[in-house]
């Protein structure tokens, strides 16, 4: 039997899994793929707890109590989520421990209606900090220029964060100063840097559906050439980026001081076409010091037939460069895709949000006790 996994994860690639549900976290799902399947985190959104609430009656009991107390449907979501999210903290705190506070880890993310507010999102992510109370929380913060500045300030006061939505380079060049920026701020208040973790969360399958999109659309055999590049292009150059910046004279100031580095997380690793094999993401982006975040069924395939062939990353960059530029020749521009891509990003989460906000009110409804 061959283990992928266990052969990705020998290569410096955490395994986490994109998705959680009660019924995951109750029927001992997840505790089986932290122990089969080298499962070390767990990253959620509100698309994923939009379906998970929408999609059974793990949450009714809850619901109903939170019914019978008239709360906001706001209110009620964020019980239920960092209910969740709280008990997933805590069948991965074996992992955490192991792992001095690399992985172990739990993502929730702040309210994407405040993705462009600054000081919003900071007291959001101040609030699911204390809400869920488990040092093993990632606080998701949206690489938006509103979300920069809080990600400085909340990393400042000590909260570890999950960045987010990040499809460009430039963006994730900032998003790695907003980092060295808020650790710089804790180390100023004398906080523990040891104790402080983040990943950025970059996405990639995303740049290939939307520039297989634009390439399609011009229909030229030059063009048809580039189908399915951009994406693992994308995360490659972002590699070398992450090296750079983190073996910088700033960067030594702070690991000196205790500091951890900023994982690149690849995010978006569901393959959305099928003439792309479906471990894509997976075998192409096997990196040291990095996170892979799959959907499940991500996870079963490269389970089943991944190939890794050890790290895929290191030394491609000049080809990488190669295959951005070459899109650029026939007309695409990487700065309006990346815009787009993280305009759409906001608002899918936005329209998520708001169809939870939606289903939730509707199990509120269906639960409330009758008056008398």
């Amino acid at each position: 039997m061959t283990d992928a996994l266990k052969r990705l994860s020998d290569e410096g690639v955490a395994i986490w899994l994109d998705d959680l549900s009660r019924k995951r976290i109750t029927s001992g799902n997840l505790a089986e793929l932290i122990d089969q399947q080298h499962v070390v985190g767990v990253t959620t959104n509100p698309t994923i707890f939009q379906k998970a609430i929408s999609g059974g009656d793990g949450y009714d009991l809850q619901v109903s109590d939170l019914a019978a107390r008239k709360v906001t449907v706001e209110e009620a979501i964020r019980m239920i989520t960092t209910a969740d999210v709280r008990d997933a903290a805590d069948i991965l705190r074996p992992v955490f421990d192991a792992t001095d506070g690399q992985d172990g880890r739990v993502s929730i993310e702040v309210d994407p209606r405040l993705a462009h507010n600054t000081k919003a999102t900071v007291a959001e992510a101040k609030q699911l900090a204390w809400l869920v109370d488990r040092p093993n929380t990632l606080i998701k913060i949206p690489a938006t220029q509103g979300g920069l500045p809080a990600i400085t300030e909340v990393i400042g006061l000590g909260i570890s964060v999950n960045v987010t939505l990040i499809f460009s380079l430039e963006r994730y060049r900032a998003v790695m100063d907003a980092y060295l920026s808020g650790l710089e701020k804790a180390k100023e208040r004398g906080l523990d840097l040891s104790k402080i973790h983040s990943v950025a969360s970059f996405f990639v399958s995303r740049v290939d559906t939307e520039i297989d999109r634009r390439i399609d659309e011009m229909g030229t055999d030059e063009a048809k050439a580039l189908r399915g590049k951009a994406g693992v292009a994308n995360a490659r150059l972002a590699y070398q980026a992450y090296e750079e910046v983190f073996s910088s004279d700033r960067w030594n100031v702070l690991e000196n001081a205790g500091a951890n580095k900023q994982r690149p997380l690849w995010a978006s690793t569901g393959v959305k076409d099928p003439a792309y094999k479906d471990t894509m993401y997976v075998e192409e982006l096997v990196a040291p010091n990095t996170v892979n975040t799959m959907p499940e069924a991500t996870l079963e395939a490269t389970d089943d037939h991944g190939e890794i062939r050890g790290d895929a990353v290191t030394g491609t960059y000049a080809e990488a460069r190669a295959d951005l530029d070459a899109l650029e020749k026939i007309g695409i521009s990487y700065d309006e895709v990346v815009r787009v891509l993280e305009d759409e990003g906001v608002e899918k989460f936005e329209t998520s949000w708001n169809d939870l906000l939606k289903s939730t009110q509707a199990e509120l409804e269906r639960l409330a006790p009758s008056e008398g």
